[in-house]
Order: structure tokens, then C-alpha cells, then sequence
């Protein structure tokens, strides 16, 4: 009987290095379509030494940076068959998936960066995350991706109507597509890596977008005007295959959830330097920055609000709009 049990222990520790010890590692792939010098890049490194801190080991992560495993939409269709264990994504590219993700493409429905994050972080932040499980999806947490502002080629945007009847580019969101239209443009979805050859032929007047992607695609050497109206703060979400988490035990998902938000303080901090470090950059490279009066735009949108009413989005609009500066909901 005793020699037995030793034959048993000495199988528990050749396969598991030792019974009721450490479980065989884990590794999670993840992948981004962003450079090694972004924010969002530091960030996931940061949580994967934190999530090796934490589980001693036994579940890191292997990051793929410079879209080597794809773009936004592929990534996450490996997400779908757990092919991939997670990616960093737009929100706005997540609509054609889950429509609640629609309500952050939506123009003016944050009131400051504060006000924003005290939704991405409260019930709200955390159902509409939820909802990506209807897509074999599971939300993981929210980067800041600050706002995105119009910048042009030949003129200023100093009110909506220096808008009408320019060609802007978007991302592939309808939502996008009909704030353009709110606006009076002329909305042309045109993929990243094509849109400074698409500036410098003139197939379009301006674009949309944050400080860090104007400075870091170069776009300020064709658009000398950055108008800082703010109309949009959609943020980035970190995402992961559900069919992948399923397989993590709970000790595993707590884990992760501890790693991923060390990665949520760290990446706010990192991507408020990198804002302002871009303004600075452009600014000395000749570029005219104003902040307009926000409330023309504001006015002009009303109308495009108005027709989500009594509509999921819409429903999530009123109570963002509810959310106090205690990050409660007034009733």
C-alpha cells in the first residue's frame, strides 16, 4: 500500500509539480492593432506583469502588437470562435455587433472626461459591457480614447457651418456616418491606413479624431486646422473570447479582473501625457488649434438625438445624462 501512495505522489509532482500545487501555466494570447510606443500597448504590457505577479505565474499573457494577428474586425471574429484571447478595440467598431455599443458613438452625450468616466465605471459602463456576451464576447474594461475633433485641410471648422457640404472622414460607423450628416457633411468611411493618401488627393476635406492619432499618423503635415469641438468620446474596450474566460477557473477571472484594472489607472494617466504631448507637437509643426463654442454643435445635433427616443440607445442616453458628479443617478 505504501509504495502505492509514493508511485501516486511521484505522478502528481512530474504532471502537476505537485498534487493540490500549481495548476500547468496558461498563456493568453492577446492582440492590437496599435505601435509599441502607445499608451494603450504600455497598458496591456503593465497587466500582463501584474497578472504574472498575481497568479505566480500561472497565467500570463503574449501580446501581439502592430495588427500581426489583423485588424480590429478580424481580431474579434477570432475572439467568436476562441481562436484569440483578447484584443483592444473601438467601441464604434463594435456596434455591428452589439447595438447598446451604438450609444458611445453618439455626439455630445458626455458631459467632461470626469462625467465620462464616472459612466464607463458605474452600472452603466458595466451593462453595456455585459451586453457582448450575446456575441460570444465577454468586456473586460475601458481605455481612454479621449475625443475626436475635426481637422481639415483648408479651412477651420469654427461652427457647424463651416461642416456643410465638406467630404469627413469616419470610421465604418453608421452612427458616425449620421452625426457627419447632423453636421451638414458629407460622411466618407475610409480605412485608417488609406486616409493620408485620401487627405493628400483631396478625396477628402478633414477627418475626425483624437490628438495622439492626428499627431502620430502625420495627418497635421496635410491639415494645418485642428478644431478642438470635442463632438465624440468613444472609448476603447478591452475585449476577450467568452469561450476562452469560460475556461478560466474563478481564482483565474479574479486574476485578470485585478491585472485589468491596474491597466485601466495606468492607461489614463499615460494617455492625458500623450494628449497633451501631441497638442504641444502640432502646435510647434505650424498646426492652428482653437476650442470652439461647443454650443452651436451641440444645437445642431439635437435634432439626430431626437431620434433615438424611446429606443434602447436612447434609454441609455437618458440615464447617462442622469449620472452626478458622485457617479450616482438621479431618478
Amino acid at each position: 500500500m505504501r509504495i502505492i501512495i509514493t508511485i501516486v505522489s511521484v505522478l502528481c509532482l512530474l504532471t502537476l509539480s505537485g498534487c493540490g500545487l500549481k495548476q500547468p501555466n496558461k498563456v493568453l494570447r492577446v492582440g492590437h492593432t496599435l505601435d509599441m510606443d502607445h499608451a494603450v500597448h504600455k497598458s496591456l504590457i503593465h497587466m500582463a506583469n501584474r497578472l504574472n505577479e498575481y497568479s505566480d505565474g500561472q497565467l500570463t499573457m503574449k501580446i501581439y502588437p502592430n495588427g500581426q494577428l489583423g485588424s480590429e474586425r478580424e481580431m474579434v471574429e477570432l475572439l467568436q470562435i476562441g481562436s484569440l484571447a483578447m484584443t483592444k478595440v473601438s467601441a464604434a467598431a463594435l456596434e455591428s455587433f452589439v447595438p447598446d455599443m451604438k450609444v458611445f458613438s453618439i455626439p455630445y452625450i458626455f458631459r467632461s472626461r470626469e462625467h465620462r468616466w464616472k459612466v464607463l465605471q458605474s452600472d452603466i459602463g458595466e451593462q453595456i459591457l455585459s451586453s457582448l456576451e450575446t456575441a460570444h464576447l465577454k468586456g473586460l474594461g475601458y481605455f481612454d480614447a479621449g475625443s475626436r475633433s475635426f481637422y481639415t485641410c483648408n479651412d477651420m471648422v469654427k461652427s457647424p457651418k463651416n461642416v456643410v457640404g465638406k467630404k469627413i472622414r469616419v470610421m465604418n460607423s453608421q452612427t458616425a456616418v449620421k452625426m457627419i450628416a447632423a453636421f451638414g457633411g458629407a460622411a466618407t468611411p475610409i480605412s485608417w491606413g488609406e486616409l493620408y493618401a485620401a487627405l493628400q488627393q483631396g478625396v477628402v476635406d478633414g477627418a475626425e479624431n483624437n490628438p495622439p492619432s492626428f499627431y502620430s499618423s502625420r495627418h497635421y503635415e496635410i491639415c494645418p486646422y485642428y478644431s478642438l469641438n470635442e463632438h465624440t468620446s468613444v472609448p476603447d474596450v478591452v475585449v476577450s473570447s467568452k469561450h476562452v474566460m469560460d475556461s478560466l477557473s474563478a481564482q483565474q477571472q479574479s486574476w485578470l479582473k485585478q491585472a485589468m484594472n491596474d491597466a485601466v489607472t495606468l492607461q489614463k494617466s499615460l494617455w492625458m501625457a500623450a494628449e497633451n504631448d501631441a497638442l504641444a507637437a502640432v502646435k510647434a509643426a505650424g498646426v492652428e488649434v482653437i476650442y470652439p463654442d461647443k454650443k452651436p454643435f451641440f444645437e445642431a445635433v439635437a435634432p439626430f438625438h431626437a431620434t433615438f427616443n424611446n429606443t434602447l440607445v436612447g434609454d441609455y442616453m437618458n440615464r447617462i445624462s442622469a449620472v452626478t458628479a458622485d457617479g450616482k443617478a438621479n431618478e
